[in-house]
């Protein structure tokens, strides 16, 4: 019997249905719609499954397909009758398909709205996440194409099927009909569905990140015969890490010598088959001509993940662009990952991997920092930085072109890994600022993630990059990063400078710092830098040259013990005696001294600085440490770095970690190639006593997040010291900021809701106007009157505006509005210039509107070009600007603003994400520098600022109720003592642009 379906001719191939998803081990595969070509995949596929799996799909032994069977599975309408099937190396490994019916269960077609679906997955794939993939993209293509709901018959003995139902997080009924299992699934997502969806995505990402981390044996292609050379330079620095695991040399070079060949030690192959033996991670230094059969010979052959240090890609031009097209597209087909290309290489310090696959001639020192950068020059320097402070990382990752694996993967992974208490992520672009943004908020939860990004003003992405276009400047990204927890910074030097900070110290509980040291001058510059950054310094307490480190250290230690200091600062320069010698020797018993106070707290709870000047012999007593401090069993990351304050949640995968001890080569090449100086920044620490037995000694990486059989003894912490004290303040600051939003997120804000929001009239009015004849498919202005009824249905009240384009006509509407009232242009070359001259207020008469309305159009020009309007007079206040509008790359943005020239001029203007809580729009209001003028600045009366606060959450809410309202903008918003006008409104709609992030699980289309 033939389906209605059946006899409907087939629809175009729906090529967007393709997508590359992580698999839950990390590994990758190819979901795409099955065609009639893939009779012969179909067939195989059902060979490789066992009679178990066919006997739970079709509730009966099945042991071959027959011709129609094979028929009817390949071809699809791509409407009332869908397959799709996830393929690896081009083959079959698991399908789905959804058939539409009808309320009796019968094969329809629209507008039936719901249809059966049935999976099956080959046994060698199932467990790695595959079904639960193919769930979330066919249920994408039903709702495309206006089926929502699935039923589903599963056998009862076949729980990994009805697991996979139930943990989707839909909607759904179950019930027990004919000794089958029956289940509807409602496919409108929920927030549950939403949440298992990301949390899955969160798991499989990561995993594939730690594949790349923790290969249990690693091949390098391109090994050359003689030593150097980019593919012997890595085959050094992998075995000079004490790499715990096998490594391979090949070289194609090698496929006519019939005598074993070994390059410093390591056994050398023609290719990676002729190994014999599995290979998890390749790094490719081969030229970029070459990469094709190198990417075929790995994937071939098992390997899991490919770090490719070739260049000649998208930073090339367009030849190089789709290169690496075809890289990444051939990669993916074997469910391989990808780093680079044109990558500088990673490393993990972990003891049991000791990995340094990459251009970095030594392993840095082991710690708890996670390193991401787009560049390898730059992340030379910053491993040079980080060593020369003494902080050491627990990974350290130089993307390149980051045409797969990019810093939000790396996010997925630092997220939950209890090596790691800071990340540091130098970006030239951000590929999906969604993404990135939703994933920093949530790391940044548990533990700090500091940025700095490059190419901020160069127009366009650096090359090689693939990023989406946008239209917001970078004032708005930074400041959408904040409000997502994120660190901010702008140098390299900063990021430094905030990193060792975070790494080794506790975060403030709240901006008083304390200042103590040996110069006045050098404390007033600290105590002006602490007022600078918007903390609240206390008075500085100087210990006047002559003070000993004894004194510096009893001064810092009841600077720990008071209660009325959050932070301390000390501030140290050289004393010199009466015959001109130092007192204090070369800086180490200062260092003593400091470290010895510090240890003396007993639950430190603040964090300590040093800023010094030329102070002979510090620098070298601060460069001694070569590791930052390990997490004590029981604490965790949400403990670190340092002790956080009370109230902050825990990290997830809390645990001792193997990073907290240094392994062998802990001094970067890098580091040692840039000497250090006195001028330059470091740390005071001890070096870290050994730990004990059983200690430190256990696997990183294998999800064993539990106690250990011995604690781990933590050194004393090390203590940042900086050569300026703007630097160490504008460090401190960072932490002050990062710590009161930690403290804000974990109770975090509300959406408000409102009863008189009338959501669906708002609907209503926007399909017809969207729907109507004649309607522009790229988005309509609405005139003055429906963007008024629009913004009524959300409570939003625009003030009434009569056009005036006699002088008679303005005196009627004077008179129908009530005297006093405003007379304006509404022309666009002065609308909202009150400066040129186009406003007049308070006309209190007739006459008085007359004469305004002729010195208009004696100025200004004749009433047909000035569009003048009347309008009434309300409570004076201050002006203010509210808008929003859909950017394409970060979603729906809500800004806000005091209006006029000044402000526009200075950037003043605040943004926020939509949906923007109560709490986001409060600090909305207050993060503009002109906000004073707000809450009654030079003795004005305060103006009410919960009015104001309402606006722009009923604003936020109309945007994100209603994609298709893609901009609005009140202007200007006249906020009183009570109250508030909305004087002006401009909204536009058009068909919303498509959300990346509410879709299935896929990486970026190449």
């Amino acid at each position: 019997m033939q389906s209605a379906s059946d006899q409907l001719p087939e629809h175009d191939y729906p090529d967007h249905w393709e997508a590359d998803v992580v698999l839950r081990d990390g590994g990758t595969a190819r979901i795409r719609p099955i065609t009639a070509d893939d009779a012969d995949r179909l067939v195989s596929f059902y060979e490789q499954v066992s009679d178990e799996s066919k006997y739970y799909r079709f509730f009966a032994p099945y042991p071959r397909l027959s011709a129609k069977d094979v028929h009817r599975f390949t071809h699809h309408d791509f409407v009332d009758r869908v397959g799709l099937a996830a393929t690896v190396g081009g083959e079959f490994i698991a399908t789905v398909r959804y058939d539409r019916i009808n309320d009796r269960g019968l094969p329809a077609s629209a507008p039936a709205d719901e249809a059966e679906v049935a999976f099956l997955v080959q046994d060698a794939h199932q467990g790695r996440g595959v079904a639960s993939a193919l769930l979330e993209h066919i249920a994408a293509v039903a709702r495309e194409r206006d089926i929502r709901r699935f039923a589903a018959e599963v056998l009862p003995a076949n729980n990994k099927m009805i697991k996979v139902f139930t943990d989707a997080g839909y909607t759904q009924k179950r019930s027990f009909e004919d000794g089958a299992v029956r289940l509807h699934l409602d496919l409108e997502p929920t927030d549950r569905s939403l949440a298992v969806q990301r949390a899955r995505e969160q798991r499989a990402e990561a995993r594939s990140v730690q594949r790349l981390l923790t290969p249990r044996s690693v091949a390098v292609v391109g090994a050359g015969r003689a030593p150097g050379g980019v593919g012997r330079t890595v085959l050094r620095n992998l075995l000079g890490a004490g790499y715990t695991g096998r490594v391979y040399a090949v070289n194609a070079a090698l496929a006519g010598d019939g005598d074993p060949v070994a390059f410093d030690g390591v056994p050398a192959h023609p290719s990676v088959a002729a190994i014999g033996e599995p290979v998890d991670l390749a790094i490719v230094a081969v030229p970029a001509e070459r990469v094709p059969e190198v990417v075929a010979d790995c994937g071939e052959h098992g390997v899991q993940g490919l770090v490719v240090l070739s260049a000649g890609y998208a930073e090339s031009g367009a030849d190089g662009r789709e290169r690496q097209r075809q890289l990444v597209r051939q990669a993916r087909s074997y469910g391989m990952r990808i780093i680079g290309p044109n990558a500088f290489g990673i490393i993990n310090t972990a003891a049991d991997v000791r990995l340094n696959a990459s251009l970095a001639p030594q392993t840095p020192a082991a710690g708890r920092i996670g390193l991401f950068t787009q560049s390898g020059a730059i992340g030379i320097a910053l491993l040079a930085g980080l060593h020369r402070r003494g902080a050491g990382l627990s990974s350290f990752i130089s993307a390149g072109n980051r045409a797969d694996v990019s810093g939000n993967d790396f996010l997925q992974h630092w997220y939950d890994d209890p090596g790691t208490d800071v990340v540091l992520l130098y970006l030239e672009s951000i590929g999906n600022p969604r993404k990135f943004t939703r994933l920093a908020r949530r790391t940044a939860a548990v533990k700090p993630v500091v940025v700095v990004k490059g190419a901020r003003h160069s127009g366009s992405a650096p090359p090689g990059h693939r990023v989406p276009v946008t239209r917001i400047p970078h004032a708005t990204v930074s400041a959408l990063l904040r409000q997502a927890g994120v660190i901010r910074v702008d140098t390299v030097t900063e990021l430094v400078d905030a990193g060792v900070l975070l790494a080794a110290q506790p975060l403030p509980a709240g901006p008083r710092v304390a200042i103590l040291g040996n110069s006045e001058s050098l404390g007033l510059l600290t105590y002006d830098a602490c007022l600078t950054e918007g903390l609240r310094p206390l008075r500085p307490l100087d210990l006047t040259t002559a003070a000993e480190p004894a004194d510096f250290r009893d001064a810092l230690v009841a600077a720990l013990a008071d209660e009325t200091s959050d932070a301390v600062v000390v501030n140290a320069i050289p004393w010199v005696g009466e015959n001109g010698a130092t007192e204090f020797g070369d800086g180490e018993v200062l260092a003593a001294s400091l470290r010895e106070a510090v240890a003396s707290a007993q639950a430190p709870t603040k964090p300590v600085v040093v800023v010094h000047v030329e102070m002979g012999g510090l620098a070298e007593a601060l460069a001694v440490a070569t590791s930052t401090r390990p997490t004590a069993p029981g604490r965790g990351a949400a403990t670190a770095p340092g002790s956080r304050p009370a109230g902050l949640p825990a990290a997830p995968g809390t645990g001792t970690a193997g990073h907290g001890t240094a392994g062998p080569g802990t001094v970067p090449g890098a580091a040692s190639a840039v000497p250090a100086s006195a001028g330059s920044a470091s740390a005071l620490s001890a070096p870290a006593p050994a730990p004990t037995s059983g200690a430190g000694a256990g696997a990183v990486g294998d999800g064993d997040a539990g106690p250990r059989s011995a604690p781990v003894p933590v050194p004393p912490a090390t203590i940042p010291s900086y050569p300026a004290a703007e630097r160490a303040v504008r460090a401190l600051a960072e932490a002050v900021r990062y710590g009161q939003w930690r403290r804000q997120a974990a109770e975090p804000g509300r959406v408000p809701e409102y009863e008189d929001i009338d959501e669906a009239g708002a609907a209503a009015l926007i399909e017809r106007v969207l729907g109507g004849d004649g309607a522009d498919p790229r988005g309509v202005t609405l005139d003055t009157a429906q963007a008024g009824e629009l913004l009524a249905r959300y409570g939003i009240a625009v003030l009434p505006t009569l056009p005036a384009p006699t002088p008679d006509a303005a005196v009627a509407a004077a008179g129908r509005l009530g005297y006093p009232v405003a007379l304006k242009t509404t022309a666009p070359h002065l609308r909202h210039r009150p400066d040129l001259g186009g406003v007049r207020l308070d006309l209190a008469s007739e006459e008085q509107l007359r004469t305004a309305y002729a010195e208009l159009t004696e100025v200004l020009g004749k009433p047909e070009e000035l569009l003048p309007v009347v309008q009434t007079m309300v409570p004076r206040g201050v002006d203010t600007v509210v808008r929003s509008a859909i950017d394409p790359a970060v979603g729906a943005v809500l800004s806000f603003g005091l209006a006029g020239a000044a402000s526009e001029l200075l950037g003043d203007t605040a943004h926020r994400l939509v949906p923007a809580t109560d709490r986001d729009v409060a600090d909305l209001v207050r993060s503009l520098r002109t906000a004073p003028l707000l809450f009654g600045w030079r003795g004005s009366a305060p103006v009410d600022t919960p009015a104001l606060e309402e606006v722009l959450l009923r604003v936020s809410r109309l945007v994100d109720d209603h994609p298709e309202v893609v901009a609005v903008s009140l202007e200007p918003v006249v906020v009183a003592a009570r109250g508030l006008s909305v004087l002006g409104a401009t909204v536009r709609l058009a068909p919303p642009p498509p959300r990346t992030d509410l879709g299935p699980r896929s990486l970026p289309s190449y």
